[in-house]
């Protein structure tokens, strides 16, 4: 059975909890997921099982840390504590049907095919190859690195510059480059993509533009977390009323390519394989309220939830909104 994993902090202290009903039974020994996933490599054992060895005895309240009531707060279910420009934050696109179409809509003019449902059928084609062989590449985009990660509770930025914020309700893969350059799959946790849709819609080529937001994953790291079909929610909360609301799911059964074959395209890369670094990598969205004409104001609280995933992921929006002004490079 999969257990789900939780890193918290307060006054500067980190931990790393287990899942337990309302209950965080705290480890001992280790502030990271990062520092445990290290131990279990060097000892040769699973993530899992360590985790469940080192459990102290000490228990947080889950109610109170997930409310905001306790002093310990929520953080990314993954990241690298030291070094957040070690942490590469990244994703795969169009590899839902629902979300392609939605995007082919925003960028459709003409009767022929988009390029993006083009990329989406590739996958249909070619996205489920057999086992030990290389299937058709996915769309890929660049976000950000570890600094951009932020945990349950925390807002995400529209900032100065940006058209528009909506949620991509997602699940993402949190990984470990092992001291041989071997990509670790630590676990997956719900995510909140974020993207600036109207930016996007002006043209596809500002996709990569577009993506360049803070982020969300978390609150819960599911260790050897089961990846068929997953059913899920995304909403959207204005003050106590619910905005929107639209039934979503993910997992190989809803998706045009295998985990597999996106991790292949990923990590195939030799620079994604650097022995110490960590990856956050989206596999892609199912709904999102902007496809349905909804713009989200200032305050509107995004919540992501997935069947066997954990608690929802909730991140209120929040605008900067002061004047854009131009960043100047100065001669050295």
């Amino acid at each position: 059975m999969s257990i789900r994993l939780v890193q918290l902090e307060a006054g500067g202290v980190r931990c790393v909890a287990v899942v337990d009903g309302a209950r965080l039974q705290v480890l001992r020994g280790y502030a990271s997921v990062y520092e445990l996933a290290q131990a279990a490599l060097e000892r040769g054992v699973r993530l899992a099982e360590l985790a469940e060895a080192s459990v102290s005895g000490r228990t947080e309240d889950y109610d109170a840390v997930y409310e905001g009531r306790s002093e310990w707060r929520l953080l990314p279910a993954g990241d690298h504590p030291a070094e957040p420009a070690r942490c590469l934050v990244s994703g795969t696109g169009l590899t839902h049907l629902a979300s392609a179409s939605r995007r082919d809509a925003m960028h459709a003019n003409t009767a022929q095919l988009t390029d993006s449902m083009r990329m989406y059928l590739w996958g249909e084609e070619g996205g489920r190859p057999a086992a030990g062989q290389v299937g058709v590449a996915p769309e890929w985009f660049y976000k950000g690195n570890g600094t951009i990660l932020k945990a349950h509770n925390e807002p995400l930025l529209v900032p100065r510059f940006g058209e528009d914020g909506g949620e991509e309700p997602e699940i993402a893969g949190v990984y470990l480059i092992d001291a041989n350059g071997v990509p670790r799959r630590l676990g997956l946790a719900m995510g909140n993509e974020f993207s600036d849709h109207k930016h996007e819609r002006r043209n596809y080529l500002y996709l990569a533009s577009s993506k360049l937001r803070t982020c969300s994953i978390g609150p819960e790291l599911v260790v050897d977390a089961g990846f068929g079909e997953v059913a899920g929610q995304v909403s959207v909360l204005r003050g106590h009323e619910v905005l929107w609301k639209h039934d979503i799911g993910s997992g190989e059964a809803r998706m045009s390519h295998t985990l597999a074959n996106l991790e292949h395209h990923h990590f195939k890369y030799e620079q994604h394989r650097r022995p110490g670094d960590v990856h956050v990598h989206y596999f892609g969205a199912d709904a999102f309220s902007f496809g349905d004409g909804l713009e989200l104001a200032e305050g509107d609280v995004m919540q992501v939830e997935f069947e066997g995933f954990g608690r929802p992921l909730k991140n209120p929006i929040h605008w900067d909104r002061a004047a854009d002004a131009l960043v100047e490079v100065v001669p050295c």
